[in-house]
């Protein structure tokens, strides 16, 4: 699976609601050992109005 989600420097709200932010093993940490973490990479997202929001992507495969 790929899972994206804020890096830990990105924003703190999205639309005006709170987020969680999550570095790879953070993010990993979530799906427990049914997944093993394969790789990740990151990206800085410009919005519309300007902004850079910092993403984390990360790969992961079910595990044996």
């Amino acid at each position: 699976m790929i899972v994206a989600t804020f890096a830990p420097d990105g924003p703190t709200q999205c639309s005006g609601l709170p987020v969680v932010q999550y570095d790879p093993d953070s993010l990993h940490d979530e799906f427990g050992p049914a997944f093993k973490l394969v790789g990740h990479d990151e990206e800085s997202h410009v919005t519309p109005a300007g902004r850079i929001q910092h993403f984390i992507y990360c790969h992961c495969i079910k595990a044996h």
